[in-house]
């Protein structure tokens, strides 16, 4: 995840908000123009030498960033480039020497402190999963832990503690897109996910496994939830991979409760269904990503997770998917 951390020059005169997200920090052309006390059309010209010379990849040091800007009355959503670590020292060798080393100094440290507390959240985390672990199989001879989805549970964290220490190495928003299928061929659309949720609700209300309460919408979040799993900007995802938006599709439903009864239940089975839409619920060898027992385990787990752990959730239901 993304935060925002000020950055003051040692004069006093300059105060920045600096973007720090993936194990570096982020300026845009306006904030760079601040920083090195010049203007945009300067910095432009310097940054559009610096990736012409081949100096620096502009893939790999420039990104987009949403943030909201005031345009009249309005508040409105732009897209704008920022630059990452490297670009910003390329840029002040050639502006402000004096002022680029000085940032340099200040963000190289402002790093080192993310990362050391990042390792120690991180190790904080394992502890106590290793912890339920522990907990879980010393109440093995227990009936709670004879139900399916107890035992499903206790495998998922299990066989998956070492993926949390994995996916936690991972940046926030740089997953591995090259391990993810893009190959995105099919959409829940709403009026249809309703015509499915209903036709389940007779099923099990047939087979004494839900009330009329079941599928219920409580207001109108869950077709908010569908848009937001298929969001895009400039013809693109947001959620590129069929792993992505798999894994938002089951977790919003189920944290953010869209219906009045049967929100787990709703969401295992409108992620499954996504998946064998987009003919993704098989490994190569025919045998089941995530098998019944797991499903329920990942479910209960999404719903008693803590809310500020959602990006971990998401990547662990993304590894779970990735597998071949």
């Amino acid at each position: 995840m993304s935060e925002v951390i000020i950055y003051q020059s040692p004069d006093n005169r300059t105060q920045i908000e600096v973007k720090l997200e993936g194990e570096t920090v982020w300026l845009s052309q306006y904030q760079l123009a601040e920083l090195f006390v010049t203007d945009r059309t300067s910095i432009q010209k310097h940054l559009k030498n610096i990736y012409k010379a081949g100096e620096l990849d502009q893939k790999q040091t420039c990104a987009n960033f949403t943030q909201v800007q005031e345009e009249g009355f309005k508040r409105v959503k732009r897209k704008i480039l920022h630059y990452n670590l490297d670009a910003i020292i390329s840029v002040g060798y050639r502006v402000n020497s004096k002022r680029g080393t000085q940032f340099r100094q200040w963000a190289t440290q402002r790093l080192k402190d993310h990362l050391v507390n990042g390792y120690t959240i991180n190790q904080k985390r394992l502890e106590q999963l290793q912890q339920t672990v522990q907990l879980i199989e010393q109440s093995g001879k227990t009936e709670t832990l004879s139900l399916p989805e107890a035992k499903g549970l206790l495998e998922i964290i299990a066989n998956y503690t070492q993926s949390f220490v994995l996916l936690n190495q991972f940046d926030s928003n740089k997953l591995p897109t090259g391990q993810l299928s893009e190959n995105i061929t099919y959409e829940i659309q709403y009026d249809e996910a309703i015509r499915t949720i209903t036709e389940l609700k007779k099923q099990l209300i047939k087979k004494k496994e839900a009330s009329e309460l079941f599928g219920n919408q409580k207001d109108d979040s869950f077709a908010g939830i569908l848009g937001n799993v298929v969001q895009s900007f400039g013809g693109e995802y947001l959620y590129k991979s069929i792993e992505e938006q798999a894994a938002h599709l089951l977790y919003f439903v189920i944290k953010n409760h869209p219906f009045s009864d049967g929100n787990k239940r709703i969401g295992a089975f409108l992620f499954i269904w996504f998946l064998e839409k987009n003919k993704h619920r098989f490994k190569k060898s025919g045998e089941l990503k995530i098998n019944d027992n797991a499903l329920v385990a990942l479910a209960l787990l999404v719903a008693q997770s803590n809310p500020a752990d959602k990006e971990i959730m998401i990547k662990l239901i993304v590894n779970l998917l990735r597998a071949s």
